[in-house]
């Protein structure tokens, strides 16, 4: 029943931007810690946005001053604002959710206990 879907994954070249969605079912995110999290072939998942069921947000000092994460209650979505992108930040990127407790280390990958399929992400001129 409960269900993450990413989307807006796409080729982008570097200084441009992208928005990514995090569709969710079976629960509602307004209700739950909704974190983005991106990886690459041979390196760990980073934790690189979060927004915990209060509305507080956390972010990693790679995407910092770049990109922004947001809810829309109505659609039950998250978003992820990504501006001035750069080559590094070709990955695929995740969105999670922590169902069922509060989370205290937003950023890291464990708190979660559901995961969506992945967007690839390519930035690249």
């Amino acid at each position: 029943q409960l269900q993450l879907v990413e989307s807006g994954g796409d080729l982008v070249q570097p200084g441009g931007s992208l928005r990514l969605s995090c569709a969710a079912s079976g629960f509602t995110v307004d209700d739950n810690a909704i974190g983005w999290f991106r990886q690459v072939p041979g390196k760990e998942r980073e934790g690189i946005e979060c927004i915990n069921s209060f509305g507080d947000t956390y972010y990693s000092d790679s995407v910092k001053g770049r990109f922004t994460i947001s809810r829309d209650n109505a659609n039950n979505t998250v978003y992820l604002q990504m501006n001035a992108l750069k080559p590094e930040d070709t990955a695929v990127y995740y969105c999670a959710a922590a169902r069922g407790r509060r989370i205290y280390y937003p950023l890291r990958d464990d708190e979660y206990t559901h995961w969506g399929e992945g967007t690839q992400v390519t930035v690249s001129s």
